[in-house]
């Protein structure tokens, strides 16, 4: 069943579902947007995701689009004070169209101002209530990347805004009502615990939520991030607990279903890496000898986890919305976790 449970140590409560929305303004319209919206706030769903750099896969002319969808809704139904909504700054990056004043991404007083009034005027709204730093402000490994920074050496030293700096920039917000609560993305056990050290030595505000990826391909947070989120309090908001559908099995065999990302972007690398197509395979098996639906499956591991806050769903059709709020249904049973721990066992990770 759907529950609502505290952001970080606030007095927000948000539902275990949360409605990802980063494929409006590409692959949905904002008709379609609107119709997921009216579904999963009448099925209980108040929290809504998005970022400045939304719609995926990121392009100039699709830039905000996804924001703007939702701002158009929260104008038409009037209904801001009934939803959580968060959405993101981008980090250090080489994307200029971002940020036309300037060569490239990061996270100093400039461009997330910049970012932050952007994302208010899409938006339709004076505040935002959970603004999260999409990725760090220093080289890491992002997004499914091999991991090469940590085995070839470093790279020449590149100027970082300092954490304790973007704290204050984001203090600065706070005060003004313009953001309730921060969040990170992305991060590492190591940025996580700086920002909370930060905060403890009065670089406020305290980060409250970590959105980074999650599924039963790739259990990483489990590894350092896992007792952090329940120690202090810094819950993750999982997303692609489907790792971009593969976990739903309509890829299996080499299959490409006509209109998915995988056939439209040529997206789906993260989650074809060694070990993967034969995971999935076996997940998939256990769904269906267990007399269930391999997406809610794999959903419901995820929301069930004592550190995930909500669990990040996204859909591009409304049958498959229905699908994934079916997962509220599923109840990951002992018997069930000990074959899912066994096929991790053997599976371990495959797709980081």
């Amino acid at each position: 069943m759907l529950e609502y449970r505290k952001l970080g140590r606030t007095d927000l409560s948000v539902s275990s579902i949360c409605l990802g929305t980063m494929t409006w303004g590409q692959q949905n319209t904002e008709a379609e947007g609107h119709e997921q919206l009216d579904y999963a706030l009448d099925h209980g769903i108040n929290f809504i995701d998005t970022a400045e750099m939304y719609s995926i896969p990121p392009k100039p002319e699709t830039q905000g689009s996804t924001e703007r969808i939702i701002g158009s809704w929260l104008k038409a139904r009037g209904n801001r004070d009934k939803v959580i909504l968060a959405t993101k700054v981008s980090g250090r990056s080489t994307n200029p169209y971002i940020r036309p004043h300037a060569r490239h991404t990061e996270l100093n007083r400039q461009q997330i101002t910049y970012a932050l009034e952007g994302s208010l005027k899409r938006l339709q709204t004076d505040y935002v209530d959970l603004y999260q730093l999409h990725w760090p402000d220093r080289p890491l490994p992002l997004f499914g990347d091999s991991g090469t920074i940590y085995r070839n050496p470093p790279p020449p030293p590149t100027p970082e805004n300092a954490i304790e700096d973007t704290l204050g920039i984001l203090n600065d917000f706070v005060k003004q009502g313009k953001i309730r609560e921060v969040g990170l993305s992305n991060e590492t056990a190591w940025g996580t615990m700086r920002f909370i050290s930060a905060w403890e030595r009065g670089c406020g505000p305290r980060m409250v939520s970590i959105q980074n990826a999650y599924n039963l391909l790739n259990r990483t947070f489990e590894i350092g991030l896992a007792e952090i989120a329940m120690r202090e309090q810094v819950g993750l908001l999982a997303y692609s607990p489907l790792a971009q559908g593969y976990l739903s099995g309509k890829y299996q065999g080499g299959a490409r279903p006509a209109g998915s990302r995988t056939v439209l972007f040529n997206r789906g690398q993260r989650y074809e890496k060694p070990g993967a197509a034969e995971a999935i395979d076996r997940y998939v098996a256990l769904a269906k000898e267990t007399g269930l639906d391999p997406s809610q499956m794999a959903l419901a591991f995820v929301t069930s986890r004592p550190f995930v806050t909500s669990n990040i769903i996204g859909a591009t059709t409304m049958e498959q919305l229905k699908i994934n709020l079916g997962s509220l249904n599923v109840t990951i049973t002992p018997e069930l976790e000990t074959q899912i721990d066994a096929i991790h066992q053997i599976y371990s990770n495959p797709a980081p």
